[in-house]
């Protein structure tokens, strides 16, 4: 009797501890399905926009789906893996955010149901894994190169376009998308398809509106020159670039000067005056006409530069700096004796500008002798503008950049993923078991991009997707997608509607790495410092 029931009791422990991992793998699956309820309104052109309130009472308006993860501070561990998982998206692909964590949450929903169906999680990940290698093949499949016989600028240019459609900004869309198809250009090297994007620096000032946001040839400093009386323009600029204040030297330990005569003052006055001739001298001798010094310096100083027509720019930023060294070959100097004529950098011409009536004045590098530096100086009515700008103009740089390292193109309007989705589905009716549901549940999962795009254009959801999905079976045309301006279905590629197909693969490749990751967590254990 006693043996009995330690057998029963043995058999209850198990059954527990089975609820018990089965009942975090669905809590994990919800917290996930609740962050995509956030992001989900905010997809597509027509998507809204959230408004985050940070710690210190500054908002943040948004529909970037990489902004919102990253101000929502996730601090949740299954979260938190979505936040860094479309991190590192946006810094490789740089969009497509949104999408990813939508196609995951779908998967895992999907999953929810096939685990109370009694399949185990294991099999789920493997059919997964299955489903996406096959995805990533077939848009190979549909996909189109990108030749001679096309337009490669006006490819660049919509594929632009189509990343900046649903940003706040969109409005002004073609005028960013040349800026941005023009600065990828000019830092390319083409032939090895290498891109150095710490030449491209963006920059914005309140006032103007977008349409006067103009490509720089050179780098932009946010500062004006120290003296009011310096020239506004120097042509041939030789640059000496230090990381000293111009002032006599400090001891770094507290120390204190005692005057006891004005002899004592006269020797101590002179002595300055002998520091800051030397520093000029060294400038002079160089060839330097004009210094930029990251740290500042006072009147006099000021006044002995201006007198030896030397002109300066003080308070120049560490990013500054060195963007400015590496653009004009200057080597960035840490003290004023050791500045000779090998350690300067050239531009053709720097130039100071202002704004309107306002005061605000900025420095203009152009030119720069030893790279292609420029800057995408932004105009916008408000931070907001600036700022949503900014992440527009970021996602459009790294799609050019994409499509210029693999010419090959998919289309948009949720086309490529409902042409995925039949496909599977046509791939599960010859399966038998457990791989034909599997396989099912992918296919129902990746319809959640055209979806969302046909409910947040204020269509009716599931009847745009049924259409969508019969036109595409009897046309047999995986180009047709939603088209969110008011006019139904549309043939994407005849309204170029053009996304890389990198990007797209790396969204499906991601999603299922999320749902994959979370479908393997079975237990939270929690160790004190102590334990350890």
């Amino acid at each position: 009797e006693s043996f009995s029931m330690s057998k029963t009791e043995n058999n209850n422990q198990k059954k527990s501890i089975k609820f018990k991992g089965m009942n975090i793998i669905k809590a994990n699956i919800k917290k996930v399905i609740d962050i995509s309820k956030i992001l989900r309104s905010s997809f597509g052109p027509m998507g809204m926009d959230k408004i985050i309130k940070r710690s210190d009472d500054k908002i943040i308006i948004t529909n970037d789906g990489a902004t919102i993860l990253k101000k929502l501070e996730l601090k949740n561990e299954i979260t938190s893996i979505i936040g860094e998982l479309s991190r590192s998206q946006d810094e490789e692909i740089g969009d497509g955010t949104t999408g990813i964590v939508l196609i995951a949450a779908n998967l895992l929903d999907q999953s929810e149901k096939l685990i109370e169906k009694g399949i185990h999680p294991a099999r789920i990940i493997e059919g997964f894994e299955h489903a996406a290698d096959f995805s990533l093949f077939y848009l190979e499949t549909i996909s189109k190169n990108l030749n001679k016989k096309n337009n490669i600028y006006s490819c660049l240019l919509f594929t632009a376009m189509t990343a900046m459609n649903s940003k706040v900004i969109n409005r002004s869309k073609k005028k960013l998308a040349e800026i941005c198809v023009k600065a990828v250009l000019a830092v390319s090297n083409l032939e090895r398809k290498d891109f150095n994007f710490e030449l491209i620096k963006i920059d914005g000032k309140i006032g103007g509106n977008l349409e006067n946001t103009t490509l720089i040839n050179g780098v932009v400093i946010d500062k004006d020159f120290s003296h009011p009386q310096m020239p506004k323009e120097i042509k041939d600029v030789r640059i000496s670039i230090v990381t000293s204040p111009l002032e006599p030297p400090k001891p770094k330990t507290k120390h204190r000067i005692e005057i006891e005569n004005i002899q004592n003052f006269k020797e101590l006055e002179k002595t300055e005056q002998q520091f800051f001739r030397e520093m000029i001298f060294q400038l002079k001798k160089s060839g330097t006409n004009l210094l930029l010094c990251q740290w500042g310096f006072d009147d006099e100083g000021n006044h002995l530069l201006l007198r030896n027509k030397l002109s300066a720019v003080r308070w120049v930023s560490g990013q500054e700096i060195d963007l400015l060294a590496l653009a004009t070959g200057a080597q960035i100097v840490p003290r004023f004796n050791e500045i000779t004529s090998s350690t300067l950098g050239f531009a053709a011409r720097i130039r100071e500008t202002c704004f309107g009536t306002t005061q605000d004045r900025i420095l203009i590098v152009e030119n720069c002798a030893q790279s292609k530096a420029l800057t995408i100086f932004i105009r916008g009515s408000s931070d907001f503008i600036l700022n949503e700008a900014k992440r527009a103009i970021h996602d459009a740089l790294c799609a050019v950049k994409n499509l210029i390292r693999d010419n090959r193109i998919l289309f948009g309007g949720g086309s490529a993923e409902m042409a995925c989705a039949l496909k599977i589905s046509t791939e599960a009716e010859n399966c038998i078991g457990l791989k034909h549901f599997v396989l099912n549940s992918f296919s129902e999962a990746l319809k959640i991009i055209p979806l969302v795009l046909a409910e947040n254009a204020g269509y009716f959801s599931i009847e745009s997707i049924s259409q969508l999905q019969n036109r595409q079976i009897k046309e047999k045309n995986p180009f047709l997608g939603i088209e969110c301006s008011g006019k139904g279905i549309r043939n994407m590629q005849k309204l170029k509607v053009f996304e890389s197909l990198i990007s797209k693969q790396q969204q499906i490749q991601m999603a299922v790495q999320i749902a994959s990751g979370i479908l393997r967590i079975d237990d939270n254990i929690q160790i004190q410092d102590s334990e350890i």
